[in-house]
């Protein structure tokens, strides 16, 4: 699959044209099942190399809409992997503790180590998102030079989007590699899963009112998902704009560009020294003799 055409790496995005749905995506479902099953094959074994190796660490990030996938695209792309070395963090209202710190100190305690692949299911960009679409929350986080809405600018903004354009390529820098996800859901799409949400019995627990409300800023959300993009895109470091409408076929994308990347990395199991390769051969004997005894 061609992926290219989902890469954002310049700041002239404009979110109204991306499409939300791949024509034919689901004409061939079962091909689009098998291909994805593949990919899951393709991530663990490189992982393994990855784990074993201690070098490098997978970051992905997935942003987007309610109701855009993000859990089960996670569930489904990251079935195969080993969960020793895979680890996803959520997150949402900030704790008072969080509070306490700069807003990146939460996520820098959840990067994942070396030999690693983390996911952020929502990311340090919700301070750029929902902060932008309420900017009254940022009021209550003790902020120097905030003091009343007037301080919460396009100024303020800017300086943010620097932050983590500094921060990403700081973690580039040390060996993190990074893979940024929108999923990018349609407003028809969105109102159709959560119907599906309230007539569904066991998927009632999904929707809240809180999701309803969000729905009523919809263009407020589109707007600052399109500058926070168009802030964040670098070469080393570009947004994925994925059409989100038909979820195995935005599952298929994202599986084929997370392959693409990892297996783009020099990964390969350690070699061993002399001294490892004697060590193994003590063991080697030891195990052979340990009936004797």
């Amino acid at each position: 699959m061609k992926t290219k055409q989902y890469r954002n790496s310049r700041d002239d995005f404009k979110i109204a044209k991306a499409p939300t749905f791949v024509e034919d995506s689901s004409k061939d479902l079962k091909n689009v099942k098998k291909k994805i099953k593949k990919n899951v094959k393709r991530i663990a074994k490189a992982q393994a190399k990855l784990y074993a190796r201690h070098e490098y660490s997978i970051l992905l990030v997935f942003q987007g809409m309610d109701a855009a996938g993000k859990d089960s695209m996670i569930r489904h792309v990251f079935s195969g992997v080993n969960p020793s070395g895979f680890n996803v963090a959520n997150f949402k209202q900030p704790t008072p503790e969080e509070l306490n710190h700069d807003y990146l100190w939460r996520v820098t305690r959840k990067l994942p180590a070396r030999g690693h692949i983390g996911i952020f299911n929502r990311s340090y960009y919700e301070d750029v998102l929902v902060t932008r679409v309420h900017p009254q929350i940022l009021l209550n986080e003790n902020l120097p030079g905030v003091h009343s809405l007037a301080d919460v600018n396009d100024k303020f903004f800017d300086e943010r989007y620097k932050d983590i354009r500094h921060y990403e390529d700081h973690l580039t820098k040390n060996g993190y590699v990074i893979l940024k996800f929108f999923l990018h859901l349609s407003k028809d799409e969105q109102k159709r899963r959560f119907m599906a949400r309230i007539d569904t019995p066991k998927k009632n627990w999904k929707l809240s009112s809180s999701d309803i409300k969000e729905r009523h800023y919809w263009n407020k959300y589109q707007d600052v998902y399109q500058k926070a993009i168009n802030a964040t895109s670098t070469k080393d470091n570009p947004w994925y704009i994925i059409p989100a409408d038909d979820k195995w076929y935005s599952r298929l994308i994202v599986s084929d560009i997370i392959t693409k990347r990892i297996e783009e990395l020099p990964l390969a199991y350690p070699e061993m020294t002399p001294a490892q390769e004697k060590e193994l051969g003590v063991a080697k004997q030891l195990l052979d003799d340990e009936d004797k005894y």
